[in-house]
């Protein structure tokens, strides 16, 4: 992406896009789309930290090899970014903007918001879905 295009793209994150929250995505909506292989989850956390808390079904590629690695990433699916606090989330999600990634989305609430997704009923709900 040009500077003019991310400039251009800046100018439309008025307060009305900022608060209506149409950069961020919850984890059960995200859950639904992932399970339906239309969304993948972009986790930029580092190494170590993948390595005590493992997301096997993401795309772990830590923030800052984002740059070497983008071609990695899918650009038919929604893009959620993930790390545990929320900043490196925020600026992955920046930097695919930048680089012309549409559909990128941020998961709300780091972990806590996550792993509620992730619990066995709601595992179980959305692999009934599927068969439906």
């Amino acid at each position: 992406m040009s500077q003019t295009r991310f400039d251009e793209w800046m100018r439309h994150l008025t307060f009305d896009y900022w608060s209506t929250g149409q950069h961020k995505i919850d984890a059960d909506a995200f859950m639904k789309k992932w399970a339906a292989g239309k969304a993948v989850l972009l986790d930029v956390r580092d190494e170590r930290e993948a390595e005590f808390v493992a997301l096997p079904f993401a795309l772990h590629i830590p923030i800052d090899q984002l740059p070497d690695r983008l071609d990695e990433i899918p650009r038919d699916k929604l893009v959620a970014t993930f790390c545990s606090g929320g900043d490196r989330a925020n600026v992955a999600f920046a930097y695919l903007h930048a680089h012309g990634f549409d559909n990128v989305r941020i998961i709300r609430a780091g972990y806590t918001n996550l792993f509620q997704a992730l619990m066995p009923g709601a595992i179980r709900a959305l692999k009934q879905n599927q068969g439906r």
